[in-house]
């Protein structure tokens, strides 16, 4: 089985088959990034997807020269949370999401409560993080929580690669409690 990571030719959901392997390859790293920003199990797995509908719907916008698809992906997955959040569409939205689809049953429930709890560590820090910019943390989340490279997040952003670079060294910066300029005071006091 191939690398979701290294993929290089735009995904194929045109029909069900290449649907289920690009939902297959990319289910793991999407439920991640959801239940890392999320707390509730239902809300999770409405929000993984509403990601992957959205990608359906804007597949043919998918432009291989720009990175990977799960790069592509988490910047849809960006915009689906950042979308619940402002609560936009919801009231319209609702009765679609529910109309036809399962609700999920009890082991379903169960096993997204643990992972949820597995992330648990994570919504702790985020606690701790939450004074950062939301540049400053999008930037942070995409590259060391979601593993992205610079260059995958600058994509997943819309930004450069220059910076999503300035943007990390900021946020690592912070969190690390260093003001700027005291590296260079150290050194001279050394």
């Amino acid at each position: 089985m191939h690398s979701p990571r290294h993929e290089t030719g735009p995904p194929d959901l045109t029909t069900p088959e290449g649907f289920g392997a690009f939902y297959e390859d990319h289910i793991d790293a999407v439920l991640g990034f959801v239940t890392r920003r999320v707390a509730d199990p239902h809300l999770a797995a409405d929000l993984t997807a509403d990601i992957f509908l959205a990608a359906m719907g804007s597949a043919g916008a998918y432009r291989s020269h720009r990175g990977v698809p799960v790069a592509w992906l988490f910047g849809i997955a960006r915009n689906v949370l950042s979308g619940h959040a402002r609560g936009l569409a919801r009231e319209s939205g609702a009765l679609a999401r529910l109309s036809g689809r399962r609700l999920l049953d009890d082991e379903d429930v169960a096993a997204l409560e643990e992972r949820i709890d597995a992330e648990r560590a994570f919504r702790d820090l985020a606690e701790r993080h939450a004074a950062l910019s939301e540049p400053l943390r999008a930037a942070l989340d995409l590259v060391v929580l979601d593993q992205l490279t610079p260059a995958e997040a600058a994509q997943a952003l819309g930004i450069t690669q220059a910076t999503v670079r300035v943007r990390l060294h900021r946020a690592r910066r912070a969190l690390s409690g260093v003001a700027p300029g005291a590296g260079r005071q150290l050194e001279a006091a050394r």
